[in-house]
């Protein structure tokens, strides 16, 4: 029965990872730099895997990457407002760093989307104006991280009874318990 939770996530998170209206599409990660402060932002799952690896895609110059280098440990959060279910995940983010994987991935992003990625200025940067935002011809900052998730915490809010299920990963299998809500 307990394995029947685990299922249901990697379902729904395939289907986020291909459905752009799912709820789970876009999702909050966590980062912790040296700085000791979670930093959280908004990102979109553009790949799930049957082993439970996660594809998001950023700028190489974003804050984000520099607090990966200090600490790859993330958290991430999904949370469907219809069904009332978040599932958490504690994970180990990786740069991929295959010139191939990464060129696949950048031929299949929409012209318009690219532009996300061919800023001038490095992300953060202060700006007078949107109107003043440069884009790079010939150069992107494209990269691809990976997680691999180490803990998956699963709440379904219902009544009469919340239900939390906990699962962790053992050397090649997932063991899931229970939790009080």
């Amino acid at each position: 029965m307990i394995q029947n939770y685990l299922e249901e996530i990697k379902s729904e998170l395939q289907r986020a990872a291909s459905e752009k209206d799912h709820p789970f599409r876009y999702f909050t990660l966590a980062t912790v730099g040296l700085e000791r402060v979670a930093r959280l932002r908004t990102v979109v799952l553009r790949k799930f895997e049957k082993d439970l690896k996660l594809i998001f895609y950023t700028d190489s110059r974003s804050k984000k990457m520099i607090h990966l280098q200090e600490n790859k440990n993330v958290g991430l959060l999904f949370y469907n407002p219809q069904t009332l279910t978040q599932i958490r995940m504690e994970g180990i983010a990786n740069v991929i760093q295959d010139k191939e994987a990464i060129a696949k991935a950048w031929d299949e992003i929409e012209l318009k989307a690219r532009k996300d990625y061919t800023t001038v200025s490095t992300p953060g940067t202060s700006l007078d104006s949107p109107d003043q935002l440069d884009y790079l011809d010939d150069e992107d900052h494209f990269c691809i991280i990976e997680i691999i998730p180490f803990k998956i915490e699963y709440l379904q809010l219902k009544r009469p009874n919340h239900i939390r299920v906990n699962f962790s990963r053992e050397v090649n299998r997932w063991e899931g318990e229970f939790i009080v809500p």
